[in-house]
């Protein structure tokens, strides 16, 4: 009952940091890295108190978390994605297991798409002549969100 309640309560904490994220990168372009290392400090205490095992169900979402970083770390280093980007979707892999990580890069692509096209087309219509630069930190936001309250809030699970 108590490690639920403080899953839950961990949870709350990295919904409002998820926003912080969204709101900071909308307005400055950036994530700050203490929300990042927020985010990745506060996973191996929600593994604690989720009652995961620390072999191998830790070294599990450990070996998560590196990996998404490194994919994505690829990505920034083809000029794919921002740094700031990569680190968030690292620290929140620390959060998911497989299947959720999979739920929310599908979510995170089609958001993030979507915020795309619409920043493309304000930044066509106003004749902008600086380059446009997508805050993809709104659609990882978005996809935590989306999967992290998905178990609260869908009836078919």
């Amino acid at each position: 009952m108590w490690g639920e309640s403080l899953s839950l309560a961990l949870l709350a904490i990295l919904a409002l940091l998820l926003l912080c994220a969204a709101a900071n990168d909308l307005h400055d372009r950036t994530i700050a890295n203490g929300l990042n290392i927020a985010i990745a400090l506060l996973a191996p205490v929600y593994w604690w108190a989720s009652g995961l095992a620390p072999w191998p169900d830790m070294a599990i979402q450990l070996g998560l978390g590196a990996a998404v970083f490194a994919i994505f770390a690829i990505v920034f280093m083809l000029g794919g994605m921002g740094g700031g980007d990569v680190k968030l979707l690292g620290a929140l892999a620390l959060w998911l297991p497989l299947l959720s990580i999979v739920q929310m890069l599908i979510v995170m692509s089609i958001v993030g798409g979507v915020l795309t096209l619409g920043m493309l087309a304000v930044h066509k219509l106003r004749r902008a002549s600086t380059e446009l630069e997508i805050p993809y930190g709104v659609a990882i936001a978005v996809a935590g969100l989306w999967v992290i309250t998905e178990r609260y809030f869908n009836q078919f699970t």
